[in-house]
């Protein structure tokens, strides 16, 4: 990869990955290992957002694919984590042209086919943009 990813480092919290397709989602885990950072990996928005509901751990980005099985769409997935979590960037992934309204605020839209290269200088764009002084939230148990 010719990105410049070490930037961006260390990497803190979660990835989520959300692709329905196994392959894709198998190479969004590896290539985010490769840059140091933690994945946590679905095939469906309905099983990701129960996840983040469950507060498993701090989520600083989302990569999710639109078209996906069950009852939530990609971009509606976005919606309901910005909703909640504000902080969270997004990268919303299709092989279809997208319709630009259809896109939930500061998301980046990355069209399949992309390329290692371009989804590690999104991630690095997007991580980039975190403030400094973040810090993940405590989480209490319930």
């Amino acid at each position: 990869m010719n990105t410049n990813w070490e930037a961006m480092l260390p990497i803190s919290g979660t990835i989520l990955v959300v692709e329905d397709d196994p392959i894709i989602r198998l190479l969004l885990s590896d290539i985010l290992s490769e840059i140091g950072a933690q994945s946590a990996s679905f095939a469906t928005a309905d099983d990701a957002l129960t996840y983040l509901q469950a507060r498993h751990a701090f989520c600083p980005l989302v990569i999710v694919d639109h078209g996906l099985p069950g009852k939530i769409q990609g971009a509606e997935f976005l919606s309901m984590v910005r909703n909640q979590w504000s902080f969270v960037c997004a990268i919303l992934t299709s092989g279809y042209a997208l319709d630009p309204d259809v896109l939930p605020g500061q998301t980046v839209y990355l069209e399949k086919p992309w390329s290692p290269d371009q989804l590690v200088a999104c991630i690095a764009t997007l991580l980039n943009l975190l403030p400094a002084q973040m810090t993940p939230p405590i989480v209490q148990p319930d």
